[in-house]
Parts: C-alpha cells; structure tokens; sequence
C-alpha cells in the first residue's frame, strides 16, 4: 500500500512509467534524459539503500523518491506469472522423493511370511532329507496357528533336536524321537531361514525376535538425521542461499541412498541412513521456503498447500513402487535416484530474491525480478534500479532470536508443539498399519487417498476463515477421533474404518496447515532456520513414534490411539493463540511479527516504508 502525500505522488509516477515506451518520447525524454544519465551513475556508485543520499550530495536538485519495497517490485514482475508457476511445479517434486523417504521403512522392513532358526542338527536333516521352506518350517519350528502368534515368541525358539543320543540317526520327521512328539524348546541364536515374497531389511539384517527393536532404531536414526538436518541445514540455507544448500541436499540424499542400498553391514546402513535423512530435510524445508518467499501473499496459502499435496501423491506412489520391485535395495534406489535429478535445477531456479535483501544484495535480487518480468510478460520500469533494503545489521541466525521477543517466543513455543503432535500422530497412525493386519499395499494406498481431501479442505477453507481456526479443528478432530476408536468394539469395523478415517484426515490437515503457518509468523532473516528449528520437534516425535507405538500396543493394542487422542486435543486449543496471518504481507523484520495480531497491524506495513526510506534520505 503507496504512503500518503508526496509519496503518494511518487508512487503514481512508478505507475505510469512501468508501461513499455510510456513517457519516453518528446520534450519529456529530453527534458529527463541528463537527469536519468546522473541518476544511473549515482546508482552504480551508490551502495544498495543509499541512492537518495547520493542524490543530495550531488546537488542536482533531482527531487527525491522513495524506493519500492520488494512486495511492491514483485507484484510488478508478477506475483504468480509464468516463472513462479514453472519454478513451483519443479520444486514440488521435491515432495514426491520425501514422502518416499519419510515412510519407506514401511515397505523396506515389511515383516516376512514365516521365519525360523536352524539348529546344527536341523541343517543336517534339512541337505539330506530336501526339505522344502514349509516342510522345514513344520518339523523344525513350533507350530504357529494365527498371525498374533507368528507375531509373538514362537518363530523366536526351536526345537532341540540335539536333545536324542548323538549316536542316533534321526529321521526326517525328527519329532518322532521324542515323547508325544514334543522336542524341548531353546532360544533362537542364529542362523535365520525365512519365507517372503519380497526381500526386506528384516531378513537381510536378521531384524527379528531380540533384535526386532532396531527394525524401529532404523525409522528412529532417520528422523534423527532429520533433527540434525534442520538445525544445521537450516541454519546454513539463510546464511549461505536457499538453492546452494537445495542443490547440495539434493546431491546428499542420492549419494547416501545409494550407499544405503548396498551397505555390507547394519552398521553402515544405520549411518547412511541417518546422513540421507539430514540431507533430505534439508532439501524438503529449503523447497517449502523458496516457493513460499518467490510468490505474493495472496499466492502463499495455495503453493503452501499443493507442495504438500505433492508429498501427498508421493504416499500414494510408494505401494505401487514396492509392490512391483521384489527386493529392498531396488526399492531403495528407486526412492533415492530421482534425487540426482534435482541438480538440473542449478540452470532453472534462482536464489531466492527475497533472501538476497535480507543479505544487502539488492542488485542480484533486482537481476532476478527483472527475470522473473521477463518470463511473466511484465514490463519492470528503470524506476526500479533500488528496493529497500531493511537498515538492520545483517547477523547470522540464532535460538535465541526466536524466543527474545513476547510474541515470537509464544509463537516458537507453540509452533514446537503443534510439529511434534503432527509427527508423533501422523507417523504412528500410518504405521499402525503394518500391525492391524489387513492388505499393506491396498491399505496404504487407501490412506494415502484420505490425504487428499484434506488439501482441498484447507484451500476451502484458510482464505475465508483464515488459519487459526482450520489448524485448531483439524487437532481436536484427530484427537476426538483417536480417543473414539479407541473404544469402539471390535465388532462394528464400518464404523471403526470411517473414524479412523476421520482422524488421519484431521491430522493430515494439521500437518499440512502447520508448514504454511510457520513459514508466515517468521520474519525473513530468521525464517528457513525458525522454520528448521521449529520442525525439529516433529523429528524428535519421529524419534519416539515407532518405540511409542510398538511398546504400547504390546501392553494394549489401543492404548498409542488415546496417547495421539491427548497429544492432538490439546494442541487444538494451544494453535488458537497465534496471531492471524491471512492475508498479511511475509514479515520482514522480528518488529513486524510482534505487531501481528495488535491494533496497529493494518498500517505496519505503511509505518515499515516511511522509517527505511527516512534512514535512506
């Protein structure tokens, strides 16, 4: 919004001279074009921020304007033109690969058919009798009649056919050597055969019985590479350039899911899977920060919304993949491949223009805005030779910029919050599935399907009643929905389905509303880092999720439902004491996100334009 008075003047000269040709012929050309001459020259001279004062000091008695802000140079390339819309589209890809990435271990450490341990007098029966998996499965291993037990302990002990005298022969129905056929039972040591349909982790690493909990170490490790990319990743995308650390974190997920693919041992997988996931955080946080400061305000809730429907298509994808892919390691380059492919986006996306102002590089920003018109079909007149650069000195990121404040420190506290509630329910309802029976693949194709009509919900939703209130529903919704399912009866399962539907929905909302909230209560200096901070606590839940989920539902298969019912309705009444962000400009400074949501937001903007251009005269 143009200031008032002479500055409203000014503003309305811009608006007459961005026409291609208007104004640049007659005895106003002539009369403008010494001036214009002196004009450039200072400008070239002048530092970014200082051109009026190099105005003065020359004394030509050229009067003084005042420099477009970038939201105002911005809406003259064009807001959501061509450029953005090519640009935004590439980087939503980026969305496909990490939902790849975020759930894979459900497809990678599926649990085989049936497994069991040989013993020395096992293998020997098992080369001269030829038995086939079945065969060796019945004579071998104690007998398994439901899934719940081939769940339990059973397959993790053998019979002790070492218990006959050693002089004697066994048959091949060695359980006739025994009283009542029943074989004393001993502790499985080694020595694992399994029956799968697809290799997985589990069988290539023996991830089964007392080694089952680091099958949810390798999910844990991965979310801590997540935690570890955000705080560091993060940190340098606002110092260093969003598309520098884009690209490097898109050549580190590839590198690393490869070696992942081949690793020798479960040690190096375990560590090549935590570097993918630091590297793939920071891919996935440096993409949603550069559509969301690339796009007018206007634009935000909409690529903020479809970059996560792109996350979204990614879930559904995934079963497909490893439905048609017999082995882990296949699975696992086809996740992490694609990655390379991101490195072409050097020659196609930008830094983003918005960081460069905060860094007091005004001329490339300006470079890149000229681009961007160019690309649109827009005109960007020579009156844009400057924008406003903020007068604070550029500094390096920190916590402690994010909780100084009253109003950014309720803000990261809450943001905190709403993260980790999103990770723990959302991750454990998803692998949930893997432990209620059922198809995995149908099942997970399905759910992935429930995500999308909460993307259009929130579209629906967010510009008329603003952000609030869709992100608080959306909690207490998953949380109601968690706590009835909880204690429904297992006999009514149409109803049991639509309220667990429900909830995956309310959570997948939050989840998706909670990005693009947090993207717009951080000013720009601080925004990919607070973002990254912020979203470090959903890491932390994808930590614990998998430990949370498996060990209570051991105790109660319904007791993780009422912990995520809890953890998500609260939440629900926490989001409602943020500060509105609908329709508001990106804050800039940390001063503009204290006056969000006070009586004096509807001029913050006017007041921000008048103190930088005084600083400037």
């Amino acid at each position: 919004m143009p200031a008032q008075g002479a500055n409203g003047r000014e503003a309305g000269s811009l608006e007459r001279e961005e026409r291609p040709g208007a104004g640049c012929q007659g005895e106003r050309a002539s009369e403008a074009g010494a001036a214009g001459t002196e004009l450039r020259a200072a400008a070239a001279a002048a530092p970014a921020g200082h051109l009026l004062a190099e105005q003065r000091a020359a004394g030509r008695g050229v009067p003084a304007r005042t420099m477009p802000t970038f939201d105002q140079a911005l809406r003259k390339a064009g807001e959501f033109g061509r450029f953005q819309r090519r640009v935004f589209l590439l980087l939503c890809l980026t969305g496909i690969t990490f939902a790849f990435l975020f759930v894979g271990v459900v497809f990678l450490g599926i649990q085989p058919d049936y497994y069991w341990c040989r013993g020395p007098r096992a293998t020997e029966l098992a080369e001269r009798c030829a038995w086939s998996p079945e065969e060796e499965w019945n004579l071998t291993a104690p007998e398994l009649r439901t899934p719940a037990e081939r769940r339990g302990q059973g397959h993790c002990h053998r019979y002790l056919l070492e218990a006959t005298n050693a002089s004697t022969d066994l048959s091949c129905d060695p359980l006739s050597a025994f009283p009542n056929r029943s074989a004393p039972l001993v502790p499985c040591s080694g020595n694992w055969r399994y029956v799968e349909t697809h290799s997985t982790i589990v069988s290539q690493f023996d991830l089964v019985c007392a080694n089952a909990w680091m099958l949810d170490l390798t999910q844990a490790i991965l979310n801590l590479g997540f935690l570890a990319g955000a705080f560091t990743l993060g940190y340098a995308a606002d110092r260093y350039g969003r598309i520098v650390i884009y690209l490097i974190s898109c050549f580190g997920v590839g590198v690393t899911g490869v070696v992942v693919a081949f690793a020798p041992n479960f040690s190096v997988f375990v560590i090549f899977r935590f570097l993918q996931g630091v590297f793939g955080k920071g891919a996935w946080m440096t993409c949603f920060v550069i559509v969301t400061e690339i796009v007018g305000s206007k634009q935000r809730r909409i690529v903020g919304i479809v970059v996560q429907m792109f996350f979204t298509l990614g879930i559904i994808l995934l079963p497909g993949i490893a439905y048609f892919i017999p082995s882990w390691q296949g699975i696992q380059l086809a996740i992490s491949l694609p990655s390379f492919l991101f490195l072409l986006y050097y020659w196609v996306v930008p830094e983003s223009p918005r960081w460069l102002i905060t860094r007091k590089e005004g001329e490339k920003a300006l470079q890149i805005l000229r681009h961007v018109a160019k690309c649109n079909g827009k005109y960007l007149s020579p009156n844009y030779s400057e924008i406003t650069v903020t007068d604070e000195e550029v500094s390096n990121p920190s916590f402690l910029d994010l909780v100084r404040t009253p109003q950014m420190r309720k803000c990261t506290l809450i943001l905190m919050y709403a993260w980790f509630t999103s990770a723990v329910v959302y991750q454990g309802l998803v692998m949930r599935l893997g432990i209620v029976g059922g198809n995995l693949y149908i099942d997970f194709f399905i759910s992935g399907l429930v995500e999308l009509p909460g993307a259009l919900l929130i579209l629906l939703t967010i510009e008329r009643l603003g952000r609030r209130l869709p992100f608080a529903a959306s909690n207490i919704v998953a949380g109601v929905a968690c706590l009835v399912t909880a204690f429904l009866p297992e006999g009514i399962t149409w109803l049991r389905t639509l309220v667990a539907t429900l909830g995956r929905l309310g959570i997948t909302m939050a989840f998706e509303i909670v990005y693009l909230v947090n993207s717009e209560l951080y000013p720009t200096t601080l925004r990919n880092f607070g973002v990254s901070l912020c979203s470090g606590l959903c890491d932390f839940g994808g930590i614990i999720a998998p430990f949370l989920l498996f060990r209570l539902a051991a105790v109660w298969l319904e007791l993780p439902l009422i912990i995520f019912g809890i953890l998500a309705s609260i939440c629900g009444g926490l989001v409602m004491l943020l500060p509105e962000t609908k329709g508001i400009a990106l804050p800039e400074t940390v001063d503009d996100v204290e006056k969000l949501g006070s009586s004096q937001l509807p001029q913050c903007g006017r007041k921000k334009k008048t103190q930088v251009s005084s600083s400037n005269v």
